[in-house]
């Protein structure tokens, strides 16, 4: 069995090769070189399509979904964590027996890159800021990661890399996370209940899934100053009204992307690192995304040929 129609309603991210290969899942296949800039134009690209791929850019609900009746199967070219931070409406397609596809893990990699680059950048005072103003160490000297306190929120895949990798340049992780870790507590790695984490801490690093915030006005309280904190998710792990109190104190917060910070306004604040660039975007994470993508259609179709 092959698709009849296979849509990508907008840029995939995939490789050359991976692209290619999509034709051999459909009699047709179309892919837009932009994104919809609207719920009419999603509708209007998807047409009588049975099969639809996006990306993390374009947000495919109810509204549009009703729309397409031909639709059976949905693969997202992005990560899927969870129903509720998808930007597919997951509840609904599943009610009208549409399959939708995620795929997880293809850029964690180059995220650990980035939070072990600049803690290190901080700590040594390398290179310069933003405004071009050499930095200065965290501290009076420079200092190693070694014995440095990290405290990770969330011990996902991406989480449970961080801590390693902090763990081998001599950190002391201890960790916060829904479900305790067994595995990584035979590391060493100690289980804090999170206010704890955000006291006894002096680098807290969240990895958490994409809308959760666990990070409010109690919490920075108890995180307090002095301190240094990386977000690695697409979006903030912070009510930002109490972020913004404990910027203003002697604190450091570092983010990858805009949708991490959570606003423009605060790219240029004086407290913050930001570089604007997915540190998860690699040529590595593109190969992986594809190979995932991939393999779910191959899935999916193996599936349906079998019934």
């Amino acid at each position: 069995m092959i698709f009849k129609k296979l849509i990508a309603i907008e840029p995939l991210n995939l490789i050359p090769s991976a692209e290619k290969q999509l034709e051999s899942f459909a009699e047709s296949v179309t892919i837009y070189n932009d994104r919809p800039s609207s719920i009419e134009e999603i509708v209007n690209r998807i047409g009588d399509a049975d099969g639809v791929l996006v990306s993390y850019s374009t947000t495919l609900g109810s509204e549009s979904l009703e729309q397409c009746p031909n639709i059976k199967y949905v693969g997202m070219c992005c990560s899927l964590y969870s129903p509720e931070s998808a930007n597919v409406d997951i509840a609904y397609a599943n009610s009208r027996g549409i399959v939708v596809d995620g795929i997880r893990d293809y850029g964690d990699e180059g995220v650990v890159e980035y939070v072990v680059s600049e803690l290190i950048r901080c700590l040594h005072g390398f290179g310069t800021y933003p405004d071009g103003t050499q930095r200065k160490p965290w501290s009076e000297i420079p200092r190693e990661i070694t014995g440095i306190k990290v405290g990770i929120v969330g011990l996902g895949k991406s989480g449970g890399m961080i801590a390693d990798a902090l763990h081998f340049f001599g950190a002391e992780v201890s960790y916060f996370s829904r479900t305790r870790k067994p595995e990584s507590e035979e590391k060493g790695y100690r289980f804090l209940p999170l206010n704890e984490l955000l006291a006894e801490n002096e680098v807290i690093v969240t990895c958490l899934n994409k809308n959760t915030i666990l990070l409010h006005e109690e919490e920075f309280q108890h995180l307090g100053s002095r301190k240094i904190l990386f977000n690695t998710g697409l979006s903030p792990a912070w009510d930002e009204e109490p972020f913004l109190k404990w910027l203003s104190g002697d604190n450091l917060a570092y983010c990858d992307t805009v949708g991490a910070l959570g606003s423009e306004k605060l790219v240029n604040h004086p407290k913050v690192v930001c570089m604007e660039v997915s540190s998860g975007r690699t040529s590595q994470a593109f190969i992986r995304l594809s190979e995932k993508v991939l393999a779910n259609i191959t899935s999916y179709l193996k599936k349906q040929s079998a019934t």
